[in-house]
């Protein structure tokens, strides 16, 4: 009796010390980004959206951290255009929501601390299946919302795929 007492105690010990080994997957996290191609086709078919409406524009798409994944400018797109869609992409996804949305917050103190945001027309987030991938903002446009009309179509372009994964 005191032996299997003793055994079932050594059993218990092992599984106990064993079971950080056997939940080590919760210690990581698994970010699913976009690929290379399909951020270029977002930037191209946003290009070709304002295009079509005789507007040439900068479109910048980053990921879900603010970083830059893909960044064009229209031969006559004007060059201060490019920074700028580049932080109308970076807010939206640092606020999770399109620039329209995020228009009020221009009159508070954020706009104030210089952190390259802005609050503004011409940005959507990438989101599918619940998950935000990343943003695309786009400028040149005579106004922000025809700036986020192309974004919009050129997320569009990829949107069912994104909803298939």
């Amino acid at each position: 009796m005191k032996q299997s007492l003793k055994s079932l105690l050594v059993a218990s010990g092992l599984v106990v010390a064993m079971a950080p080994i056997a939940n080590a997957q919760s210690l990581t996290v698994d970010v699913p980004r976009l690929t290379l191609e399909v951020n270029n086709k977002i930037a191209m078919e946003t290009i070709k959206a304002c295009e079509a409406k005789g507007i040439p524009v900068s479109v910048t798409v980053v990921d879900r951290n603010g970083i830059i994944m893909v960044q064009m400018r229209d031969s006559m797109a004007p060059p201060v255009s490019l920074p700028i869609s580049q932080k109308k992409a970076y807010t939206a996804v640092m606020f999770n929501a399109n620039g329209s949305q995020l228009v009020s917050q221009a009159e508070g103190a954020l706009p104030t601390l210089g952190e390259g945001l802005a609050f503004m027309a011409g940005s959507v987030t990438i989101s599918a299946g619940g998950r935000l991938f990343g943003a695309v903002g786009v400028s040149g446009a005579p106004g922000g919302d025809i700036d986020e009309e192309c974004a919009v179509a050129g997320v569009e372009a990829v949107q069912m795929d994104l909803e298939m994964m």
